[in-house]
């Protein structure tokens, strides 16, 4: 009788098994059913084998440079792959070290690492391994419900077994660092290795590998930016476990986690960088070209989600030349300027200005200001409340060359501030190939983002003369021949008279040849060729020579009183070395897709403009305005060896620090009151171009010794192209010749004994040698 007690339960032990028996066998079941319902897209489609080898990620499309340099990206996500071979092996080790220890061995799944998941609710870790993370980056970023979040949690098994029988262990752990978020608008290694540590994920030194493995705990909370003691913290736990797995000797261990971060933090900015001006140009351009070009599939193509390589014609080493000469120079100059007006009435506004005037070009600046348009259009506020916002003082950086400016200040003040700050643009062109080399669009791309190259247009002065002495020579003209130096009267259809005037209003009444009327910038040389032949030839000529802003056929056009690009300018100038041929400037080489097929080819056009003699006798007189020109009515003999009239005669004299050698053509060009300043040059291989002024053109110098062109404009082109010469991994050289023409010359090119040496200074170097209109 005693016994029975021990049978009932014996019995009841035997049921709790079997019913613990039934609920996993059916647990099993129901888990083997959903994950055969989940493989055959029953509860959601899963992705397809072509999925999983392009997995829809947004990725980057890079800007390069013709030398190999990442200049920027476009993008959405900030993201651009890399194959395994460009890993750190650090970055490996630590990523398995830390995350998956076995994971060369599972398929997958760590079952024992599941168990001791669940087992100890998730504080010896996380189940997941390497490959379900991969499957849960890839495809799976919305917040989900508990049911959902377990149906998702096992479409990430079926995905990881697919992973891993699809792929090598070394490509999921390419595509694992490919698809990893970082913060910092970084996505993937690339570009987070690029915002931390500013490098390649190849040169990542062990701890700085660890730093990286180590965000992928939580990107926030241990952002080396951000939280550096945290982040040190959970670095040194990913080489301890490098250590514990053998990846890492504890010797070394010791020594590398007393050092600090070292971190070299730079978020991609679209402001900052190389070339920030030249990129958004291109992006504009790129969206024209996206939108009439379509993929294989036949969608257009996207510059901020298809990953696209574009190949720029720009040279980093030049561009950066060229950025350090406008900052150089635009530094000094723009002390001066401010020094120029200090403590005078109205400064910095012209002087015939009176304050209503002045009132009204500050507010024509408010105007154009994004905070104005925002008010206006989005906000749909009152005139009243916009200007009792532009009164209202309010934190505010302005921009100076020495350090940005944060101050409180009136909205409406800044814009008056703005307005002191002198502008520049400068384009450098491969002469033969029409590639541009350097685009400086303007002196910083944050507070100033109006570009100076192309969009912008301001009066080219004399820099337009010599397609009016193209003219003459086309016809035959000689640049050695004699005209007098004296007023000349032209008369329109009205009967209304003009007569253009020399600097200061003087004329010599000398003889002066056309090469020294050139040399000199003096207006009455120019205005006997416009009177000779007309200004229909010059506006025809100059629009064969790619000129392609208005020009209207006034007998004022030879002394430049119309607004023309640099851009175009510097293109219309590659015509004289490229010997008469037009050469379209170009900056984009070739467009490839995310596997590297080239989808786009550019090449740029090419147009006769002008015949191999006339070009080439344009090259001899343009050489005379760097080199210098005797007077024509002097014995060389009775005067100094380094006199000679020639605007651009600081690149090669003593008494500046340029001192170029070789082959140099160019022309200046200061317009009406100084209030822009020019200079195009060029020499057998490269075309540049510079313009200086400030945002309105009632800004400016007061005198013409500190407002000429040779102050302003050419200190820059000398800078830029003194680095280049003296860069010796550059293959430009001041050795190199214009090549004379194939056909014979017809006209007389020979006014060498015009032409004195050039050892040391211009008569006219320190006084007005650049005549305004």
């Amino acid at each position: 009788m005693k016994e029975q007690p021990t049978a009932n339960i014996k019995k009841k032990y035997i049921k709790v098994i079997l019913f613990s028996w039934i609920i996993f066998s059916l647990c099993i079941s129901s888990i083997s059913i959903l994950l055969y319902q989940i493989s055959i897209d029953n509860l959601g489609q899963l992705p397809t084998f072509e999925e999983l080898e392009n997995p829809k990620n947004f990725l980057a499309s890079e800007v390069l440079t013709a030398d190999g340099y990442l200049l920027g990206k476009y993008y959405k996500h900030n993201r651009s792959p890399i194959p395994y071979e460009q890993l750190s092996p650090h970055l490996t080790h630590a990523l398995i070290a830390t995350e998956d220890a076995r994971y060369r061995d599972h398929a997958g799944i760590d079952i024992n690492r599941l168990i001791t998941a669940t087992m100890f609710l998730g504080k010896r870790g996380g189940g997941s391994t390497i490959t379900q993370q991969l499957a849960k980056n890839l495809f799976h970023k919305k917040r989900l419900s508990t049911f959902k979040r377990i149906l998702q949690k096992l479409k990430e098994w079926i995905i990881a077994a697919r992973l891993e029988r699809n792929y090598t262990k070394n490509e999921i752990i390419t595509m694992y660092f490919n698809t990893v978020e970082y913060t910092g608008n970084a996505f993937g290694i690339k570009s987070a290795t690029k915002t931390f540590f500013d490098k390649h994920p190849s040169q990542l030194k062990l701890e700085e590998a660890a730093v990286l493995v180590g965000m992928l705990k939580a990107t926030s909370l241990y952002n080396p930016n951000r939280n550096p003691e945290k982040s040190k913290i959970r670095r040194n736990v990913v080489m301890k476990q490098m250590t514990k797995f053998g990846d890492l000797p504890e010797s070394q261990y010791d020594s590398l986690k007393m050092l600090d971060l070292a971190i070299n933090y730079h978020q991609a900015n679209h402001n900052e960088g190389l070339a920030p001006y030249f990129r958004e140009k291109l992006r504009k351009f790129l969206k024209q070209w996206a939108s009439k070009n379509n993929k294989p599939d036949g969608t257009p193509y996207n510059i901020y989600k298809d990953g696209l390589k574009i190949v720029t014609t720009i040279d980093a080493r030049m561009q950066r030349y060229a950025e350090e000469s406008v900052s150089e120079h635009m530094t000094e100059l723009q002390a001066s300027f401010d020094k120029h007006w200090e403590n005078v009435k109205n400064a910095p506004f012209d002087k015939a200005l009176d304050e209503k005037s002045i009132k009204n070009i500050i507010w024509a600046g408010v105007r154009k200001s994004e905070r104005y348009r925002r008010m206006k259009y989005d906000q749909k506020l009152s005139m009243d409340t916009i200007k009792l916002v532009f009164n209202t003082p309010v934190r505010t950086k302005l921009f100076a060359w020495d350090s940005i400016i944060d101050t409180v200040i009136a909205p409406i003040d800044s814009v008056r501030f703005a307005k002191q700050i002198l502008h520049s643009g400068f384009m450098s062109m491969e002469a033969g190939t029409g590639h541009i080399k350097a685009w400086v669009g303007g002196v910083n791309h944050y507070h100033f983002k109006y570009d100076h190259v192309k969009h912008g247009k301001r009066q080219v002065g004399s820099t337009f003369k010599p397609f009016v002495y193209t003219v003459a020579l086309d016809n035959g003209v000689s640049p050695c021949i004699s005209v007098p130096d004296q007023a000349y009267r032209f008369v329109d259809d009205l009967g209304k008279e003009w007569i253009p005037k020399n600097s200061g209003g003087k004329y010599s009444g000398e003889l002066l040849t056309l090469k020294y009327g050139l040399a000199g910038s003096i207006n009455a040389i120019a205005a006997w060729v416009m009177k000779e032949f007309g200004p229909k030839p010059v506006v025809e000529l100059a629009k064969r020579m790619g000129i392609t802003s208005p020009i209207k056929p006034y007998p004022s056009i030879c002394l430049g009183t119309f607004d023309i690009s640099l851009y175009e300018m510097v293109g219309a100038y590659g015509t004289f070395p490229n010997k008469g041929i037009w050469i379209e400037p170009i900056f984009i080489s070739r467009i490839e897709d995310k596997g590297g097929n080239i989808v786009a080819e550019f090449s740029p056009k090419r147009t006769e403009a002008i015949s191999e003699q006339t070009a080439y006798g344009m090259v001899q007189m343009m050489q005379g305005a760097v080199n210098g020109v005797h007077h024509p009515n002097e014995d060389e003999n009775d005067v100094l060896p380094d006199w000679g009239v020639g605007t651009g005669r600081r690149l090669k004299s003593r008494y500046h620090p340029y001192q170029l050698e070789g082959q140099i053509c160019g022309k200046t060009g200061t317009t009406q009151n100084h209030s822009d300043g020019w200079f195009l040059g060029y020499t057998p291989e490269l075309v540049n171009g510079v313009w200086v002024g400030a945002e309105d053109r009632a800004v400016h110098f007061r005198n013409i010794s500190q407002g000429q062109a040779a102050s302003m404009a050419l200190p820059i082109w000398g800078k830029y192209m003194k680095k280049i010469y003296e860069d010796s991994t550059l293959t430009y050289s001041p050795e190199v010749k214009f090549e004379p023409p194939s056909e014979r010359i017809t006209i007389d090119l020979d006014c060498e004994d015009n032409i004195i040496k050039n050892t040391g200074k211009s008569i006219l170097d320190d006084g007005n040698i650049d005549n305004q209109l």
